[in-house]
C-alpha cells in the first residue's frame, strides 16, 4: 500500500458524496481520518462505510477538509478555523469567490484557509454513493490568495495527489469563471433540456437514442445542491447564457426562413463551431486529442460484451473509452468503443474477421 504525503490527522466535515470519498481515499493510504457530521445518521453511515472514526477529544487534526453544501460553507469553515488554531482548513465546494469573502466578512482567520475543488462528481448523493477512487485522474483546483506560505499549498496539493487527483492552481476568480462554462451552465442546458420531455408523448419519448441521454445525463442531479451552486455563481453563469441565448436566437431566426441566401452558410457555421468546441475538450489522461469511435453490434446474452473487450485486448488494442446503449425492444446491444485514429481501420478489420458485426466506423 502506498504510504501517504500528509502527516498527522485529517477531519472531513460532511460526510456526503465527496467527503466520504475523500475519508475512503485517504483511509486507503494509511491517513487517520475523522469523519464529522451535523446529521447522526449520516455520521454513522459514513463510518460504516469505511469512510473514518468519530471523533475523540484527544482530536489533533493538520488538516481539515469541509464538505458541506456551499450556503453553509463559510460558517463552517469559520467555525473550524475557531476550533481548530493549528490546521489548515480547506474545503471542497464547487465556487470559490464567495466562501473566502464570507470567511473575511465574519472576520475569520484566512491565513489558515485555502480553497479547493476536485472536479469530480457522481449524479446519486450521500456516503453510500461515496468511491475511494472517485477523485483518481481528475483536476483538484487549489485557490490560493494573498500571501498565502508556498508550504501550506504544498499539503493541499499532497491532499490532492494522495487521492489520485491533479493539482491545479487558479485564483478564486479564475475557477467560478471556469466551472460556471464547463460545469455550470452545462447543468442547465441539461436540464432544461429534459424538461422538454415531460410534455412529450410515450412514442416520441421511445424513439430516444444515445444523444439524448449523453446530453441530459447530468439532469438527474440534485436541484437542491444546484440551486446553491448557481447561486453562488450567478454572475459568470449569467454571461454564459446571455451568449447562449444569442446563439439560440440566431438559430431560430435561421430556421424560420431556411431558403433565404446565407441561412443554410450560417447554420453550417454554427454548427461547425460546436466540432471546433468539443475537440478541445481533453480526453483520457488529460490528452487535447479526439478519438475514433467503432460501434460494434453484441448480442444480449450473457458474456458477449467481456467477449468483445477481450478479443480488442487480444488484438493488443487500448480501450480509451467504453459507451453500451440498448434499443428497446431488440436483443442486441450497441457498444460504442473509442480508440486512437491510427488503430481504427486495423481494429475493424480484426474484430470482422472475428466474425463482430461492425455498425459504424470510418472506412
Amino acid at each position: 500500500m502506498q504510504g501517504s504525503r500528509i502527516v498527522g490527522e485529517v477531519r472531513v466535515v460532511g460526510a456526503g458524496l465527496l467527503g466520504a470519498s475523500v475519508g475512503l481515499g485517504l483511509r486507503a493510504v494509511g491517513v487517520d481520518v475523522i469523519v464529522s457530521d451535523a446529521s447522526p445518521s449520516n455520521l454513522s453511515l459514513a463510518i460504516d462505510y469505511g469512510a473514518g472514526r468519530a471523533a475523540l477529544d484527544t482530536d489533533n487534526p493538520t488538516l481539515v477538509v469541509v464538505a458541506v453544501p456551499p450556503d453553509v460553507t463559510a460558517s463552517v469553515i469559520a467555525a473550524e478555523l475557531a476550533a481548530w488554531p493549528d490546521a489548515l482548513v480547506t474545503d471542497v465546494a464547487s465556487v470559490k469567490v464567495a466562501p473566502l469573502a464570507g470567511l473575511r466578512a465574519l472576520g475569520a482567520d484566512v491565513s489558515r484557509y485555502i480553497g479547493s475543488h476536485p472536479l469530480a462528481g457522481r449524479e446519486r448523493g450521500g456516503a453510500i454513493s461515496a468511491r475511494g477512487d472517485l477523485f483518481i485522474g481528475r483536476p483538484w483546483v487549489i485557490t490560493t490568495h494573498d500571501t498565502i506560505p508556498a508550504a501550506q499549498v504544498g499539503i493541499i496539493e499532497d491532499l490532492a495527489l494522495d487521492l489520485g487527483a491533479v493539482p491545479v492552481l487558479m485564483t478564486a476568480e479564475q475557477h467560478d469563471a471556469g466551472v460556471a462554462l464547463v460545469s455550470h451552465v452545462p447543468q442547465v442546458i441539461s436540464s432544461l433540456l429534459a424538461k422538454r420531455l415531460n410534455g412529450a408523448t410515450e412514442s416520441a419519448v421511445g424513439l430516444a437514442g444515445q444523444g439524448l441521454r449523453d446530453t441530459t445525463r447530468i439532469a438527474s442531479s440534485d436541484p437542491e445542491l444546484w440551486v446553491q451552486i448557481l447561486g453562488a455563481n450567478s454572475s459568470s453563469v449569467v454571461d454564459i447564457l446571455r451568449e447562449y441565448r444569442d446563439d439560440l436566437d440566431a438559430v431560430v431566426g435561421i430556421l424560420e426562413s431556411p431558403a433565404v441566401p446565407g441561412a443554410r452558410r450560417a447554420l453550417a457555421e454554427l454548427l461547425a463551431g460546436g466540432n471546433t468546441g468539443v475537440s478541445r475538450i481533453p480526453g483520457k489522461h488529460g490528452l487535447d486529442r479526439r478519438f475514433s469511435q467503432i460501434v460494434v453490434m453484441v448480442n444480449d446474452t450473457p458474456g458477449e460484451l467481456a467477449r468483445l473487450l477481450a478479443e480488442v485486448g487480444e488484438i493488443g488494442v487500448n480501450l480509451e473509452d467504453l459507451r453500451l446503449e440498448h434499443s428497446p425492444g431488440v436483443q442486441i446491444g450497441l457498444a460504442e468503443i473509442s480508440v486512437l485514429p491510427e488503430v481504427e481501420v486495423g481494429l475493424v478489420a480484426e474484430l470482422e474477421a472475428r466474425g463482430w458485426r461492425i455498425a459504424e466506423a470510418a472506412r
